[in-house]
């Protein structure tokens, strides 16, 4: 333990003695050159040359004598805060350090982060002599600082903690403004509210958080920046603007936590923003081009009055029982404008020179604040649209619900229909086939001059009748060939009793499509009235079926008798009027030629074509 308690007085009384042997050069003789017109002079650093040469570049050369009691054996480090904007560092004639281009003005800017030189031993003596040259640029802070020069030991620590805070701290600074104002534009872009009928709109708030962010990371990474993406002066210039877009922005950020968007005078607020970007072009302009930085000066100041006048209300209206994020930014917009003053006092008003701006690390509460808000903001429109989409998918199911029930409830009136239909069209054909013989037989007994056999045969047609209209039921559709092979089962016992020989002579067709079972149905009742009527008037002994299929991809039915024929034009039989309505039911062709010995009824199964008498 006493052993390590030794060891931190040595590195103490080191440290000490380090420090003791640090100085601080501030005098200087100074050999000024502006406009082509060179002046000698002794000058106390630090020396800001945008103070004491207004508006106008020019270069400098420093001398800077010092003595040490000894030639030192470790090395030496030399500290400058600030110089530049381009420069040379010279010591006893040795080259130290050059950056940038001393002869062109408005080129690379090196006068943004503190400079650190590690001097070797061998360079020093007891009597030396820095010089110093710089180019300095209109309205970028260029000059040069006081020269601190010491051990390493003591002379870096103060390096970089300046370099930390100047540099790394903006680096910190200008990821986080990327970061927050990236997530700010992406909910700005993805998040729509689309409630509205007539148009989707967005959130403004998101929008006014990510220019707001992205415009303070472009005005303050200009400290990163040695060589601008644009020439001098409008790189400046843009570095102005940002930052009074970033102010103003943040303004009407805060306008819409404090819910004061429909206030009247926020009509007012949006266009005197507006001219304050547009004369801050004008400040900087004047400023960094013709050389007037009072121009400058009076805008930021006006800029600063504007929010003098803004923030007091907004502060106002927190502290009366406003919600927590007006207090968040209410608390934000309080440090960051105190901030901002002391900045406008310690960079435009006096002679400081070398310091840091501190309103770079105050707006990191603002970014923090306004990330958070922007995050609960997300949170609760995400929870509404859970809640919207809950809603809509319970109201989906119960539609999808109803809309079965619904789906139900016509398949079944869809059934029922079907069973009437089927219903009515067994019946249609009990009354047209089955009772029309029923009734033609009770006629014909009533009438007492029919045969047996007459009034036998109408009631055998009424039983075929009964049976095709069963049979019906089952016909695959478009099938013509097993429709005739029905009709021949149930048929061909009669044909036999009658001694009536029957010739097949049917090809085996593939169903045509256009026949459903409607179809089917007229098309079997239209040949069972042929056959029917040989069998009751032909007084014939062969039948003959023919069923071929046409060139147009249809089918030609014929049934032909050899009996005693008749005159189709002068006969009128109940029989024909149904062979023709059935056909024109059925878009078929019928036609029927008759002579003694030679009967034919034709079907076509496609566009009729006339040939013979039609009937």
């Amino acid at each position: 333990m006493s052993y390590f308690v030794g060891l931190g007085l040595l590195f103490a009384c080191l440290l000490v003695q380090a420090q003791g042997l640090s100085m601080e050069l501030r005098e200087a003789q100074a050999a000024v050159t502006v406009l082509g017109q060179t002046t000698n002079q002794t000058v106390t650093l630090p020396y800001h040359w945008d103070r004491r040469h207004v508006g106008v570049p020019g270069e400098a050369t420093f001398e800077l004598p010092f003595k040490l009691r000894e030639v030192p054996t470790a090395p030496f480090g030399l500290y400058l805060p600030r110089l530049g904007n381009a420069y040379e560092i010279w010591l006893n004639g040795t080259l130290l350090q050059r950056n940038g281009d001393l002869a062109h003005f408005n080129g690379a800017d090196f006068a943004k982060v503190p400079r650190y030189i590690v001097i070797s031993p061998g360079l020093l003596r007891t009597s030396n002599l820095f010089r110093v040259h710089i180019r300095a640029d209109v309205g970028r802070r260029g000059g040069l600082a006081a020269l601190t020069l010491g051990p390493v030991e003591a002379v870096y620590p103060l390096y970089l903690h300046d370099y930390r805070w100047r540099y790394m701290g903006t680096l910190v600074v200008v990821i986080l403004g990327l970061l927050i104002g990236g997530v700010a534009l992406a909910l700005w872009v993805t998040q729509v509210d689309t409630s509205a009928p007539s148009r989707s709109r967005r959130d403004r708030l998101y929008l006014l958080a990510s220019l707001a962010e992205l415009c303070w990371t472009i005005s303050i990474s200009d400290t990163l920046i040695e060589n601008p993406p644009i020439p001098w002066p409008w790189w400046g210039i843009t570095a102005i603007v940002a930052m009074a877009m970033w102010a103003c922005c943040m303004a009407l950020f805060c306008v819409e936590v404090a819910g004061w968007s429909r206030l009247r005078a926020v009509r007012w607020l949006r266009p005197w923003l507006a001219l304050l970007l547009v004369t801050g072009c004008v400040g900087g302009t004047g400023a960094l081009v013709y050389g007037y930085p009072v121009a400058l000066t009076l805008w930021y100041m006006v800029f600063a009055l504007t929010f003098l006048f803004f923030v007091p209300l907004f502060l106002w209206k927190a502290a009366r029982g406003a919600s927590l994020p007006h207090k968040m930014v209410a608390a934000a917009v309080l440090l960051n404008t105190l901030v901002g003053l002391r900045d406008l006092y310690m960079f435009r008003i006096s002679s400081t020179y070398g310091g840091n701006t501190f309103l770079r690390y105050s707006s990191v509460l603002f970014g923090l604040t306004l990330g958070y808000i922007v995050i609960t903001r997300f949170h609760a429109a995400s929870g509404q649209a859970r809640d919207l989409l809950a809603n809509l998918a319970a109201r989906v199911q119960q539609k999808e619900q109803e809309l079965a029930q619904s789906y139900q409830r016509v398949e079944q009136l869809a059934r029922e229909q079907e069973r009437t239909a089927e219903r009515t069209r067994i019946l249609r054909d009990m009354h047209d086939g089955v009772g029309s013989h029923i009734s033609t037989a009770i006629r014909q007994l009533e009438s007492g001059r029919a045969s047996q056999g007459e009034v036998l045969h109408t009631l055998r047609d009424s039983l075929d009748q009964l049976k095709l209209s069963i049979d019906a039921m089952h016909l695959p559709p478009g099938d013509i060939t097993a429709l005739l092979a029905n009709l021949r089962y149930r048929l061909e016992p009669r044909l036999k009793a009658s001694d009536i020989a029957l010739q097949w002579d049917v090809d085996l067709l593939p169903p045509l499509t256009r026949l459903d079972d409607k179809a089917m149905r007229h098309l079997q009742f239209m040949v069972f009235e042929a056959l029917s009527n040989v069998l009751q008037h032909a007084h014939a002994s062969v039948l003959r079926i023919e069923l071929r299929s046409s060139h147009a991809g249809g089918a030609r039915l014929r049934v032909i008798d050899n009996g005693t024929g008749f005159e189709p034009e002068r006969v009128q039989r109940r029989g024909l009027s149904s062979l023709r309505e059935r056909a024109a039911a059925i878009e078929a062709g019928l036609l029927i030629t008759s002579a003694p010995g030679n009967t034919v009824v034709e079907i076509m199964l496609e566009s009729p074509t006339a040939h013979g008498s039609p009937v």
